[in-house]
């Protein structure tokens, strides 16, 4: 066992201990007495015995007497122990624990780490694991306990001959051999993770609504749910594969405590008839027998159920050393500006995204002046929603720069930012919650301010929508939660207004902010929007950037760039790219064409 899960455990340990002292206390205590009461029921039904047959009534009887009351008080303390046990592991794993998982995974700067494979991996199997750490560490301690247990047993069956105690070497064999075999399940489910995502997201895409109309239309819910089957099967069998060597180490570990154990018991049973020991000596070994079977089970158990926890510790280690070597690296510290006053210049700028050679950006260079709205446009494919991603600071570039008022935006602390950023993006998220609160989670410093919430629904032009919700603001969303499912549209528009919950960016994005939305809704934003843009300027400096495969809707921007294949190729205003002749006004040629009433 690693002296990793060893300091794990303890930190658990001292996590409870510092959250509910009194109850983790209570929780030793109760383990501490359970480990001493069979030793105490075994010595008291000797003493009866042998009271018995020396004609000693006030010894039997008191024997009897304290096995009973130690049977009782075992059973109590079972019981009690028990119900503090699961209070613990619930209350420390689910209310605090489970938050710190989520928070240090949210915590993470970037986004890089959601497009590796081995973290999503690890997410994978450590998602929900909150419990099983803290019910693994206890568990540990329960092990602990009867380990405690067995020597004191051990103990008692070496009073009756020193040749018993080889009987411990036998009872450590179902332990080690247990636990390799459980280190090969350990594995399986680490080896397994990606065949259980791809399984599980093939489901959810099966059974959730989104998909539902392309695949009954289609026709493909038989071959989706092949491969999902495929995936599951190729997951069960690394399982199976994993558990039939387990038994197979198991069932080594027992025949060996079996051959010892039983050699132990003629040694007993020898040394009564040949005067060398007393009935009650037998009845010790016996009684002693039975709990010490109970008790390397339970410790076997115990240590299984830690062991087992390595599925998810492994893994909950490997996210702990990559959140913390990730928070380690040199961050950003000095403070944002409070106004923009020259802008944003990007140098040379060219990023790769990880797993791929390919260039999203190719040594991009640009200046995007403080006050101005600045259009982004291009093919699918080109770079766009890149550029967004490393002005919000989601990545860091390969190479080249990105300067802000001539700071590095690398040197720039990442949290006050984000602060002064506001930006809806093309894959935006649909927060079922209250709408109020959908819209407010914005600006969190906000998120009880009705008054700004009603203003960012109507910058949003998002008035219609609300006042149709039967609740209004205090509507629920989602018809999962028994609420009001949302259109596309709808979803586009409150992802709108919570990106304008924020008064003083100085950066505003709105990454394809009206693809889900009608020409006279996306119109309608889009004057609403450049308004706003202007509002900004005049107060912060604020740059918008609007991201668009739509040429028609960014005709207004004071900047157009244009990007093909990861290299910006043109850039300026649109009377100037219309002048040139180049890309931009092919681009803006075809959509004239393809949207006229007589195209085709």
């Amino acid at each position: 066992m690693s002296w990793r899960y060893v300091r794990l455990w303890a930190e658990l340990l001292g996590v409870s201990w510092r959250l509910y002292p009194g109850q983790t206390a209570a929780a030793l205590a109760v383990k501490a007495a359970s480990a001493t009461v069979v030793t105490v029921t075994a010595l008291a039904l000797r003493a009866a015995v042998d009271g018995v047959i020396q004609g000693d009534p006030e010894a039997a009887v008191a024997g009897a007497a304290a096995a009973a009351l130690a049977f009782a008080v075992g059973i109590y303390l079972g019981g009690i122990d028990a119900v503090l046990h699961m209070l613990l592991v619930e209350r420390v794993g689910l209310l605090h624990l489970h938050r710190q998982i989520h928070a240090d995974i949210a915590g993470l700067e970037g986004l890089d780490h959601l497009e590796r494979t081995d973290f999503l991996d690890r997410v994978t199997v450590v998602r929900g694991a909150a419990w099983n750490l803290m019910f693994g560490m206890w568990t540990a301690v329960d092990a602990v306990f009867n380990a405690v247990k067995l020597a004191l047993l051990l103990t008692l069956l070496g009073m009756v001959s020193p040749w018993l105690l080889v009987l411990l070497v036998f009872a450590a064999a179902p332990i080690w051999f247990d636990q390799r075999g459980q280190r090969l399940v350990t594995n399986a489910e680490t080896d397994t993770a990606e065949a259980m995502r791809l399984q599980r997201h093939l489901f959810n895409l099966a059974t959730e609504a989104a998909g539902g109309k392309e695949i009954r239309v289609s026709g493909s819910g038989e071959e989706l749910a092949r491969r999902q089957a495929d995936a599951w099967n190729e997951v069960t069998r690394g399982w199976f594969r994993a558990r039939v060597g387990a038994a197979a180490w198991k069932l080594a570990g027992w025949s060996l405590f079996t051959t010892g154990f039983a050699a132990g018991l003629w040694l007993v049973v020898y040394r009564a008839a040949n005067g060398t020991g007393t009935v009650g000596d037998i009845v010790l070994a016996v009684t002693v027998a039975v709990s010490l079977r109970d008790s390397i089970q339970d410790t076997v158990f115990g240590a299984n159920e830690a062991m087992r926890g390595a599925r998810v510790i492994e893994p909950y280690l490997w996210l702990r050393d990559y959140v913390a070597a990730h928070r380690d690296r040199p961050a950003g510290a000095r403070p944002c500006p409070d106004t923009l006053r020259e802008g944003v210049t990007f140098e040379r700028v060219t990023f790769g995204y990880p797993g791929t050679e390919r260039r999203a950006l190719d040594e991009v260079s640009c200046h995007l002046p403080a006050g101005s709205v600045i259009a982004v446009v291009g093919e699918y494919g080109s770079g766009k929603s890149t550029l967004v991603k490393l002005l919000c600071k989601f990545y860091q570039p390969d190479s080249g720069a990105i300067l802000v008022d001539g700071t590095r935006l690398s040197e720039l602390d990442t949290e006050g930012w984000r602060a002064r950023s506001s930006a809806a993006f093309q894959d935006f998220g649909r927060f079922k919650i209250r709408f109020a609160e959908t819209v407010g989670v914005g600006d969190l410093p906000h998120l009880g301010h009705s008054g700004r919430v009603l203003a960012a629904v109507r910058a949003a032009d998002a008035e219609p929508l609300v006042e149709r919700l039967p609740d209004g603001l205090d509507t629920q969303l989602g018809r999962v939660f028994e609420g009001v499912e949302l259109s596309e549209g709808q979803w586009q528009k409150t992802a709108l207004a919570r990106a304008s919950m924020r008064t003083e960016p100085l950066l505003f994005v709105l990454d394809e902010p009206t693809a889900s939305l009608d020409a006279h809704s996306e119109h309608a934003i889009f004057e609403r929007y450049m308004a706003r843009a202007r509002e900004l300027a005049a107060r912060t400096g604020a740059i918008t950037v609007i991201v668009s495969h739509r040429f028609s809707t960014v005709t207004d921007a004071d900047l157009i760039l244009v990007l093909d294949k990861g290299r910006l190729v043109e850039s300026g205003s649109h009377a100037e790219l219309m002048a040139r002749g180049g890309r931009y006004a092919e681009l803006y040629g075809i959509q004239a064409t393809a949207y006229s009433p007589t195209g085709a």
